[in-house]
């Protein structure tokens, strides 16, 4: 079975790049500028690494930290789906 990390909503890239940056704030994984960063401003700080230098090096995060951010923003999509049929 072949794998592929290939959206199937290529538009969707911006807003999973936010709940990515918005976890990794909730875990202390950001660095830079912004030490400590609050979650409200993530996705600032994720989706423009040079406003106030705050990042995160994807390369140096422990596999247990990448599959919790993996694994919850599954989680916030599936509780938003939801949530989206139940006002159908």
């Amino acid at each position: 079975m072949s794998r592929s990390n290939r959206k199937l909503v290529p538009e969707c890239a911006q807003a999973l790049d936010q709940m990515k940056y918005e976890l990794a704030a909730e875990l202390g994984l950001m660095t830079g500028g912004a030490g400590g960063a609050d979650t409200e401003f993530a996705s600032e700080l994720g989706g423009a690494p040079s406003a106030g230098g705050a990042h995160v090096n994807w390369s140096q995060i422990a596999t247990r930290d990448a599959g919790y951010i993996g694994g919850n923003i599954t989680k916030r999509l599936v509780q938003q789906a939801e949530q989206v049929l139940k006002g159908l």
